[in-house]
């Protein structure tokens, strides 16, 4: 069944008092609140009318550090990001889409090390496995093109997931992935194990 979304007139909906004013709410918001699920609300309101670009990314800004302070809140008392909580999926989100971008810009080393955290934090187990998985294709040195090329199937996509901004499917099962990249996994588990223990300040 195709979903058939109504045309958006962007030039009526910048006129448009009622739309223009819940911009600026959550402006307001995502600020008062600190809230990333807000800021990407706002994102949305803003590309849909095509803002200035330093708008964008004054928005993109505030979404990707609002994003690390509070991952940083989570870590260091330990607590998970909740894949059903909307602020926390957002918080994954964010740290997410930056791992990408560092991963296509070549950056391997830190979208490595944003993929394990992220399996560290995330409660949710297949997510997990997911970024592992993440991690471990740049530990083998395969380039971003590569992996999307390669092992990304973007057919099993389901879009109404509220989890279909981060990669989990697959050319083969996640199991058969992890046997691809025994290797690297395994070096990745070790990382991952190496960062627990750093973080609750090992104490026998």
């Amino acid at each position: 069944m195709m979903h058939h979304k109504p045309e958006i007139h962007v030039e009526e909906l910048k006129k448009d008092k009622e739309f223009l004013a819940n911009i600026k709410r959550l402006e307001a918001e995502c600020k008062e609140q600190e809230s990333v699920a807000k800021g990407y609300q706002l994102l949305d309101a803003q590309l849909i009318i095509e803002a200035a670009e330093d708008e964008i990314n004054e928005i993109f800004t505030f979404i990707v550090n609002t994003a690390f302070d509070k991952l940083a809140q989570k870590l260091s008392t330990d607590t998970a990001l909740f894949m059903d909580d909307d602020e926390d999926r957002a918080v994954a989100r964010a740290i997410y889409e930056h791992g990408m971008q560092l991963y296509s810009e070549n950056n391997q080393k830190g979208a490595k090390e944003i993929f394990l955290i992220l399996s560290y934090v995330i409660d949710k187990l297949s997510l997990k496995d997911a970024m592992l998985l993440h991690a471990a294709v740049v530990i083998s040195g395969k380039s971003f093109d590569d992996f999307i090329a390669q092992y990304v199937d973007v057919e099993q996509v389901d879009i109404d997931d509220p989890l279909a901004f981060f990669v989990q499917t697959f050319t083969f099962s996640i199991s058969e992935m992890f046997d691809l990249f025994v290797e690297e996994v395994a070096l990745g588990r070790k990382e991952i194990e190496v960062f627990a223990t750093s973080q609750k300040g090992y104490k026998e």
